[in-house]
């Protein structure tokens, strides 16, 4: 070819030394940054896929971050409830020094009250001071809030106490929430017939064991006891066995204290005389309580005396209606709550509300009274009531245990098990990110080298080729 005007072979060589020229600025590129998409250009569709996969890793490590810090949070939650439950234990042994008035002065009693005093206020201090990144845990800040009534306009007025555990609000906001007792809770119950008596008394000597949900007694009767005795005779040890007796015109009817399925009443005749009519009239030699039957919305809720409990994914609760108590209850739980956001995505079913009621002594209590009544001057003092000062701080113990157990339950199963569950589920997207997006270091250099050889054979070959030309001046020799 002898035509100078158009030098195709110098086109043909810059082309191709272009092509090498753009691989090895790619294989430079993708070595310099590690990824083998550095553009949408490089891999349209893997972009895409990587970006969305770098979406749901930034989210999952976050929903980590959030467990783990929930994690802490009620660990320092748990922390001060250990110190409250030391409190408690040591209010528990005082009371029971201070119910020995009979080898105690009164100036030992009443150093023993201060020193419940003092233990209360330390309880009072440590529910306001007990606090996570300037949140307040124990002061009921982080309890759910409640609104009584529903569509009937029945309310909580029959609820002696109420503890919201868990509740999903869901996108509305709010839950309602109905309860409907089918039978209420009962007492046990015996009864022993008139007939068992002449003119109110006794025909002849009797020996008896009484027992209930609290212990037992063993009592011995005379002939001619009247009802009246043998009344007053149970009624004054009821603190220790649990029955109470009533003379229901010349009847004795024995009931437990307690409602439910543990108490008990139970009658045994260990002798009596051969004109005794008292073991032929009793109704039965045992009776059991029965518990509370009742739904809440429609779930069948697990009864203990007068307390029902439900325990689901959307709702987690304890209710204690009046003694013996049938009416039905309704409320809404509207907000509270701490919110725990447990998955990456911000929805209700990867979020958890944790109710933490308050721990102050105003708040904490049963159904026999609350702490603050164990302070000095009021009904449930050690020099008023220690009986039903124990009971008190039996409830309260029992409450602040089942909420450390609460807590606890909830770190472990549910926040530890979710950073590991996270954990793993951020190591598969990582590594599905990283096959779609990082460059395979050994394939990149092997195709750097060759894009370094073709660029400069391709140079050399243009060189060559823009020389063509001058052969054609040979001819105008």
């Amino acid at each position: 070819m002898s035509r100078i005007n158009t030098n195709v072979s110098s086109m043909i060589a810059q082309n191709t030394l272009g092509r090498s020229n753009s691989q090895l600025q790619t294989a430079l590129n993708r070595l310099s940054t590690g990824l083998r998409i550095n553009s949408g250009k490089d891999d349209p569709a893997g972009l895409i896929g990587s970006e969305n996969l770098r979406r749901d890793i930034t989210a999952t490590r976050r929903a980590i971050g959030n467990s783990e810090r929930a994690g802490h949070m009620i660990a320092t939650a748990d922390s001060a409830l250990g110190q409250v439950s030391n409190l408690l234990n040591d209010i528990r042994g005082l009371i029971v020094e201070a119910a020995n008035s009979g080898a105690l002065s009164d100036e030992q009693i009443a150093a023993n009250q201060l020193q419940v005093d003092s233990s209360l206020e330390a309880i009072d201090r440590i529910a306001k001071t007990t606090t996570f990144q300037g949140r307040s845990l124990l002061d009921g800040s982080m309890d759910f809030q409640v609104t009584a009534g529903g569509a009937n306009g029945i309310g909580l007025d029959t609820v002696r106490d109420l503890k919201i555990n868990v509740a999903n609000l869901g996108a509305p906001g709010s839950v309602a929430v109905d309860v409907n007792i089918l039978n209420a809770a009962q007492q046990a119950n015996l009864t022993v017939g008139a007939n068992a008596f002449t003119n109110n008394a006794l025909n002849d000597d009797l020996v008896l064991k009484l027992a209930g949900k609290d212990g037992a007694e063993v009592f011995t009767f005379q002939s001619g006891a009247t009802v009246d005795d043998m009344v007053n005779a149970f009624n004054l040890v009821k603190d220790a066995t649990g029955v109470e007796a009533v003379n229901n015109n010349g009847v004795i009817e024995m009931n437990s204290i307690a409602y439910g399925s543990k108490s008990f009443v139970d009658i045994e005749v260990i002798t009596e005389g051969a004109s005794g009519t008292f073991a032929t009239n009793l109704s039965a030699i045992r009776d059991t309580g029965a518990d509370i039957n009742a739904t809440v919305n429609g779930v069948r809720a697990n009864g203990d005396g007068n307390t029902l409990s439900v325990n689901n994914t959307t709702l987690s609760l304890s209710l204690t209606v009046e003694a013996g108590s049938s009416d039905a209850v309704q409320f809404s739980i509207n907000g509270g709550g701490a919110i725990i956001q447990l998955g990456p995505d911000v929805v209700s079913n990867q979020q958890a509300r944790l109710g933490i009621q308050s721990l102050s002594t105003g708040s904490l209590g049963g159904e026999t009274g609350r702490l603050y009544e164990l302070r000095a001057g009021n009904s449930r003092d050690l020099t008023s009531d220690p009986t039903n000062a124990a009971k008190i701080v039996d409830e309260v113990i029992t409450k602040v245990v089942e909420l450390r157990g609460r807590l606890g339950a909830f770190q472990k199963t549910t926040i530890d098990s979710n950073i590991v569950s996270l954990s793993d589920l951020l190591n598969n997207l990582t590594e599905a990110e990283s096959a779609i997006r990082d460059a395979d270091f050994a394939e990149e250099s092997a195709m750097l080298t060759r894009a370094q050889v073709l660029v400069q054979s391709g140079t050399s070959v243009l060189g060559i080729a823009n020389q063509n030309p001058q052969n054609v001046l040979s001819l105008l020799r």
